[in-house]
Protein backbone atom coordinates (compact mmCIF):
# COMPACT_ATOMS: atom_id res chain seq x y z
CA UNK A 1 0.00 0.00 0.00
CA UNK A 2 1.41 3.39 -1.00
CA UNK A 3 1.71 6.32 1.42
CA UNK A 4 -1.21 8.05 -0.30
CA UNK A 5 -3.35 4.90 -0.14
CA UNK A 6 -2.62 4.60 3.60
CA UNK A 7 -3.75 8.21 4.09
CA UNK A 8 -6.93 7.66 2.07
CA UNK A 9 -7.70 4.43 3.92
CA UNK A 10 -7.10 6.08 7.29
CA UNK A 11 -9.48 8.93 6.48
CA UNK A 12 -12.11 6.50 5.18
CA UNK A 13 -11.88 4.57 8.46
CA UNK A 14 -12.09 7.79 10.50
CA UNK A 15 -15.28 8.83 8.67
CA UNK A 16 -16.78 5.33 8.95
CA UNK A 17 -16.09 5.35 12.71
CA UNK A 18 -17.94 8.68 13.00
CA UNK A 19 -20.89 7.27 11.05
CA UNK A 20 -21.04 4.27 13.38
CA UNK A 21 -20.93 6.49 16.49
CA UNK A 22 -23.76 8.72 15.26
CA UNK A 23 -25.89 5.71 14.27
CA UNK A 24 -25.33 4.16 17.73
CA UNK A 25 -26.25 7.42 19.46
CA UNK A 26 -29.44 7.78 17.37
CA UNK A 27 -30.39 4.17 18.08
CA UNK A 28 -29.81 4.65 21.82
CA UNK A 29 -32.02 7.76 21.84
CA UNK A 30 -34.74 5.88 19.97
CA UNK A 31 -34.61 3.09 22.56
CA UNK A 32 -34.65 5.58 25.43
CA UNK A 33 -37.71 7.33 24.02
CA UNK A 34 -39.54 3.99 23.65
CA UNK A 35 -38.69 3.00 27.22
CA UNK A 36 -39.60 6.45 28.55
CA UNK A 37 -42.97 6.32 26.78
CA UNK A 38 -43.96 3.14 28.64
CA UNK A 39 -43.67 4.37 32.20
CA UNK A 40 -44.08 8.15 32.32
CA UNK A 41 -47.01 10.51 32.25
CA UNK A 42 -47.63 14.23 32.29
CA UNK A 43 -45.69 17.35 31.31
CA UNK A 44 -42.29 16.01 32.44
CA UNK A 45 -42.76 13.07 30.10
CA UNK A 46 -43.64 15.33 27.15
CA UNK A 47 -40.64 17.60 27.84
CA UNK A 48 -38.27 14.64 28.04
CA UNK A 49 -39.58 13.20 24.77
CA UNK A 50 -39.33 16.60 23.10
CA UNK A 51 -35.73 17.02 24.24
CA UNK A 52 -34.86 13.53 22.97
CA UNK A 53 -36.47 14.35 19.63
CA UNK A 54 -34.47 17.60 19.30
CA UNK A 55 -31.24 15.75 20.13
CA UNK A 56 -32.11 13.05 17.59
CA UNK A 57 -32.64 15.70 14.90
CA UNK A 58 -29.22 17.22 15.68
CA UNK A 59 -27.57 13.81 15.44
CA UNK A 60 -29.36 13.05 12.16
CA UNK A 61 -28.06 16.35 10.75
CA UNK A 62 -24.48 15.52 11.82
CA UNK A 63 -24.84 12.01 10.37
CA UNK A 64 -25.89 13.49 7.00
CA UNK A 65 -22.78 15.72 7.01
CA UNK A 66 -20.49 12.76 7.70
CA UNK A 67 -22.24 10.65 5.04
CA UNK A 68 -21.57 13.48 2.56
CA UNK A 69 -17.87 13.39 3.55
CA UNK A 70 -17.87 9.62 2.99
CA UNK A 71 -19.41 10.09 -0.47
CA UNK A 72 -16.59 12.48 -1.44
CA UNK A 73 -13.91 10.09 -0.13
CA UNK A 74 -15.54 7.12 -1.91
CA UNK A 75 -15.24 8.95 -5.27
CA UNK A 76 -11.49 9.51 -4.87
CA UNK A 77 -9.17 7.12 -6.69
CA UNK A 78 -6.18 6.90 -4.33
CA UNK A 79 -4.08 5.36 -7.15
CA UNK A 80 -4.54 8.37 -9.44
CA UNK A 81 -1.61 10.72 -9.86
CA UNK A 82 -2.12 13.94 -11.80
CA UNK A 83 0.35 16.60 -12.94
CA UNK A 84 -1.98 19.29 -11.64
CA UNK A 85 -3.66 19.30 -8.26
CA UNK A 86 -7.13 17.70 -8.25
CA UNK A 87 -9.45 16.33 -5.57
CA UNK A 88 -7.57 13.34 -4.14
CA UNK A 89 -4.10 14.84 -4.65
CA UNK A 90 -1.53 14.59 -1.86
CA UNK A 91 0.41 17.84 -1.99
CA UNK A 92 3.64 18.72 -0.23
CA UNK A 93 3.92 22.48 0.25
CA UNK A 94 6.35 24.16 2.65
CA UNK A 95 7.16 20.73 4.06
CA UNK A 96 3.51 20.13 4.99
CA UNK A 97 1.45 17.29 3.51
CA UNK A 98 -2.03 18.34 2.41
CA UNK A 99 -4.67 15.86 1.25
CA UNK A 100 -7.25 17.54 -0.99
CA UNK A 101 -10.52 15.81 -0.14
CA UNK A 102 -12.76 17.05 2.68
CA UNK A 103 -11.99 18.99 5.85
CA UNK A 104 -11.04 16.38 8.44
CA UNK A 105 -8.75 16.27 11.49
CA UNK A 106 -4.98 16.06 11.11
CA UNK A 107 -3.63 12.49 11.15
CA UNK A 108 -0.16 11.01 11.50
CA UNK A 109 1.02 8.23 9.15
CA UNK A 110 4.55 6.85 9.39
CA UNK A 111 5.50 9.77 11.65
CA UNK A 112 4.31 12.36 9.13
CA UNK A 113 1.44 14.76 9.82
CA UNK A 114 -1.20 15.04 7.12
CA UNK A 115 -3.88 17.71 6.93
CA UNK A 116 -7.04 16.94 4.96
CA UNK A 117 -8.59 20.02 3.48
CA UNK A 118 -11.52 20.84 1.31
CA UNK A 119 -10.96 22.20 -2.21
CA UNK A 120 -13.43 24.95 -1.21
CA UNK A 121 -11.20 26.17 1.64
CA UNK A 122 -9.03 29.23 0.89
CA UNK A 123 -5.83 27.13 0.77
CA UNK A 124 -7.49 24.27 -1.13
CA UNK A 125 -8.94 26.70 -3.64
CA UNK A 126 -5.48 28.23 -4.31
CA UNK A 127 -3.92 24.78 -4.75
CA UNK A 128 -6.48 23.36 -7.20
CA UNK A 129 -5.27 23.13 -10.79
CA UNK A 130 -1.68 24.15 -10.05
CA UNK A 131 1.58 22.25 -10.59
CA UNK A 132 4.87 21.60 -8.79
CA UNK A 133 6.84 24.84 -8.56
CA UNK A 134 3.79 27.09 -8.19
CA UNK A 135 4.02 29.60 -5.37
CA UNK A 136 1.38 31.85 -3.84
CA UNK A 137 0.52 33.72 -0.67
CA UNK A 138 -2.44 33.44 1.71
CA UNK A 139 -2.82 35.65 4.80
CA UNK A 140 0.83 36.66 4.70
CA UNK A 141 2.14 33.09 4.42
CA UNK A 142 3.98 32.16 1.24
CA UNK A 143 3.46 28.62 -0.07
CA UNK A 144 5.54 26.69 -2.56
CA UNK A 145 4.29 23.41 -4.09
CA UNK A 146 7.14 20.91 -3.77
CA UNK A 147 5.47 17.65 -4.74
CA UNK A 148 2.16 16.19 -5.95
CA UNK A 149 1.20 12.54 -5.43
Amino acid sequence: MTFKQKIHSNYQQLVQDRIDVFKDMIMALTEDSKNDAKGSAGDKHETALSMMHIEQEKLNHKLKEVLAQKAVLDKIDSDAIAKTIIVGSLVKANGIYLYLSVALPKINIEGINIIALSPQSPLGNKLMGNEVGFSFEINGTKYFIEEIK
